[in-house]
């Protein structure tokens, strides 16, 4: 989130200082931490209403403009199909493009990844009524269909703003990073720069602070109610509401800081870190919360052992591929036809092993309190 934050604003004002990026990281930080400390989660849920319309005007206006400047959508695809892959051409104009197998891995990741991340499911346990939830569904499903579609198809375009070898004259030259990689994280920026004017250039920072924000307060919210609820309650028996709201705020604070910490160190792209949060999030919540919605059979040790597993698999790539530090290695995986040195698909393989580990675990264990979990299940009889 601060990552992309910082290149857009490094695009639209010429911020390229360390400590400008800082500052752009304190001012977003202390800017979330003023309407979720004060106004709770109403604010907060205000707040996304409100960028979320921002976001979805944004996207159009941008990927309208992003194809409208290569003449036309059929004159796009035709300029992609031009540039050379591996030595072959027409490929990054069809639909599965040069490379169907890590394709997928992308499309697993951000498909199932929304799924199992608690930032997101946490909006539908606040919701007001049973009977608002098919409105949700609804609502968040198109929401997605036209932000998601829209980011894609503008990914897709970007080699037409963009060289990676420094080629062609004509298009940014994108550099590249001491890993040998190419900065992937500057082309998108580079696409808006080219293809935007100035007016919807400010559209689009707002429209990325926007989605900044409303991340970020989800997961700062998520985590601190998760915090105070689940684990503070029942420890401290005595605690009163009003105590337990000042412990919330004061958790979220600390939870911002926490962040801005971490993004003071930039030294990964921001699909690696995606990649690696969503990894270990939705691959220890996917299988417990997809399961857990229609079977009584899932018990505490699948839930356990999708944790485990989610969570210690991220952590071991990250140590193995993330670093740098096994470079033979780290090549051979990546020779491989599905790259497993690429955190996307080490994300996406998390998921999967969520959803097969869960229901094999449950069929060896049982459930204990059984009980309680009819006494969960009874509003299905309703």
């Amino acid at each position: 989130v601060y990552n992309g934050l910082s290149r857009l604003f490094n695009m639209a004002f010429q911020i390229e200082s360390e400590g400008a990026y800082k500052l752009i990281i304190v001012v977003m930080a202390m800017l979330t931490a003023i309407y979720v400390i004060l106004g709770g989660y109403a604010a907060t849920a205000i707040n996304d209403f409100i960028q979320g319309i921002v976001m979805l005007l944004g996207i159009a206006a941008v990927v309208y403009c992003a194809i409208h400047y290569q003449g036309g959508l059929s004159n796009a695809l035709a300029e992609l199909g031009k540039i050379e892959v591996n030595g072959k051409t027409n490929t990054l104009n069809s639909i599965f493009g040069p490379d169907p197998l890590n394709l997928f891995g992308v499309v697993i990741l951000t498909s199932l990844g929304t799924w199992g991340l608690p930032q997101m499911v946490h909006k539908f346990y606040a919701i007001k009524s049973e009977k608002e939830i098919g409105k949700g569904a609804v609502i968040s499903t198109f929401f997605a269909l036209i932000v998601a579609g829209g980011s894609y198809l503008l990914g897709g375009f970007d080699r037409l703003f963009c060289t990676l070898d420094g080629s062609d004259s004509g298009k940014a030259a994108i550099a590249t990073l001491s890993n040998g990689k190419p900065e992937y994280d500057a082309m998108i920026p580079a696409t808006l720069q080219a293809a935007l004017p100035d007016l919807l250039i400010g559209l689009v920072v707002v429209l990325v602070l926007s989605a900044s924000m409303s991340t970020l307060s989800s997961l700062v919210l998520t985590s601190s109610s998760t915090l105070t609820i689940d684990l503070i309650r029942p420890k401290v028996k005595k605690t009163s509401e009003k105590k337990e709201v000042v412990i919330m705020r004061v958790l979220i604070a600390v939870f911002l800081l926490i962040s801005v910490f971490i993004a003071f160190h930039k030294n990964a792209s921001i699909s690696t870190l995606m990649s690696y949060s969503w990894g270990a999030l939705a691959g220890a919540f996917l299988g417990p919360f997809m399961y857990g919605l229609f079977s009584k059979k899932v018990t505490k040790a699948a839930v356990g052992t999708s944790f485990v597993l989610g969570i210690g698999l991220t952590l071991l790539h990250m140590f193995l591929f993330g670093f740098g530090w096994f470079p033979e290695l780290t090549k051979a995986a990546a020779s491989l036809p599905l790259n497993m040195a690429s955190p996307i698909n080490a994300g996406a393989i998390c998921m999967i092993l969520s959803l097969i580990i869960v229901p094999l675990v449950s069929a060896f264990t049982k459930v204990k309190d059984t009980a309680y979990v009819d006494q969960v299940f009874e509003c299905y009889q309703k």
